[in-house]
């Protein structure tokens, strides 16, 4: 990692005006200079904005006070904001004008910031020695809609692949097959899912407790798609992804899996995993730290299971990213400040240990690999580096605003047992080209 000062300070002598130069970041001075030595510098005074649970942000701060260790000049102010309601939160601050200087930005609600151009590119900023991270250190799946060429919007501080948690203490009592033993013989496949969920569901346990988000990573199992390598939609004219809605759909009739959408108020996946009501259950990272605290259970990650002749097949990777306010008044303070949070020594700082995320910067995969809390933890680095973030190519659908959103509504209706497989696709479909073409419209 190549470290730069924020600036230097230098001093004229008194004969020549007794003018102080500064250089840096709208024109303050940096506290550490290229030897590490520290120099006396004018505070700059960042705000951050960001969603998440007590544990989450103690992890956050983390990498702020790293970044501040190092530039003591620098004071970050972190500003805790409900998850509920954060978009619009986010939307109203950037159109008011009083928006952080920097801030989270979850993977949908990033395409509709580059379209209203309220964010800094980071693009040229990260060719240059002042950036903590590069381009080209970030797997090329995770970058969703915040890339558009040389142009970058926001940096994915971490992320979450998509895998399987299971409880093996409850397969071993119940001598049911663990999904690892299958996954051993390479036969970790629908079939095999297909049969461990009806063996739980027999012994009188939730075979699998499923959302409509993970949709798209049943299609990719069996080798469908929703989106072509160019990013346009054909999942309509896709028997692959026809096969993997009914295979998700005929679980749920079969009462195989149960839709996390139609559990009772205050009962979701998590509660039913710990508490032993449910044998497998689908997430990232963000459940680890939580499970692995539960008592009487011991548990592990599987990969996603594959209805083709691949072990693995591209998984969903839930990612945010963390971004810089256009209009901010600490412009380059702040870019600094969002690259070392997503670099190397940021990620470092803050994911080191029981995590909840995987890093997406490339070169410190042992923070998760030496994490022994969970035996098969190569599995979320195996999901990253084949998984997709919304806003790829083949994840297209979160670069068109408000379309996320749709989709999930017509899944939610398909799992309540409210429409058919067809009836969803079509209408998926109708809202797809609908606000397609508006996108192109808006352009």
């Amino acid at each position: 990692m190549i470290m730069k000062s924020n600036a230097i300070l230098r001093i004229v002598p008194a004969i020549l005006a007794g003018v102080i130069a500064l250089t840096g970041c709208s024109g303050n001075t940096s506290t550490s200079s290229e030897s590490g030595e520290s120099v006396i510098g004018k505070t700059v005074n960042l705000t951050m904005s960001a969603w998440g649970n007590p544990a989450e942000l103690k992890i956050y701060q983390k990498g702020i006070d790293a970044y501040t260790k190092e530039h003591p000049n620098v004071k970050i102010k972190l500003i805790p904001v409900a998850s509920d309601g954060y978009e619009q939160k986010l939307l109203t601050q950037l159109q008011g004008g009083n928006a952080p200087d920097v801030f989270y930005v979850g993977d949908a609600t990033m395409v509709k910031l580059v379209q209203n151009g309220t964010l800094a590119d980071l693009g040229e900023f990260m060719k240059t020695d002042n950036s903590y991270a590069k381009p080209d250190e970030y797997a090329d799946g995770l970058w969703g809609a915040a890339k558009d060429g040389d142009k970058i919007y926001g940096i994915t501080m971490d992320c979450s692949p998509l895998v399987m948690y299971y409880n093996k203490k409850m397969f071993k009592d119940l001598g049911i097959k663990t999904p690892q033993e299958y996954f051993d013989e390479g036969k970790w496949n629908w079939a095999a899912f297909d049969e461990v969920t009806k063996k739980l569901k027999d012994a009188g346990k939730q075979g699998f407790i499923g959302e409509t988000w993970t949709m798209e990573t049943w299609i990719w199992s069996n080798g469908g798609l929703s989106y072509d390598d160019q990013g346009n939609y054909v999942m309509d004219q896709n028997q692959k992804a026809h096969e993997a809605i009914q295979f998700v759909n005929d679980l749920r009739e079969k009462g195989q899996i149960k839709y996390a959408g139609s559990l009772p108020k205050g009962q979701g996946l998590d509660a039913m995993f710990m508490s032993n009501q449910v044998g497998i259950v689908a997430a990232g990272r963000w459940l680890t730290p939580m499970f692995s605290q539960a008592k009487n259970m011991e548990l592990d990650y599987i990969y996603w299971p594959s209805n083709t002749n691949n072990k693995m097949e591209p998984v969903q990777v839930p990612i945010a990213f963390f971004a810089v306010n256009k209009k901010s008044k600490e412009q380059e303070e702040a870019m600094k400040f969002v690259t070392f949070y997503g670099s190397k020594e940021g990620q470092k700082a803050r994911l080191a240990g029981n995590s909840s995320a995987v890093p997406s910067v490339n070169g410190i995969d042992d923070i998760v690999t030496s994490d022994k809390t969970i035996e098969h933890s190569q599995y979320l680095l195996d999901a990253r580096e084949k998984g997709y973030a919304n806003g790829s190519l083949k994840y297209f659908k979160g670069r068109i605003p408000g379309l996320s959103e749709r989709v999930n509504e017509q899944y939610d209706l398909l799992l309540l047992g409210k429409q058919d497989v067809d009836t969803t696709i079509n209408n998926i479909t109708v809202e797809t080209n609908k606000l397609t073409k508006e996108r192109e419209t808006n352009k």
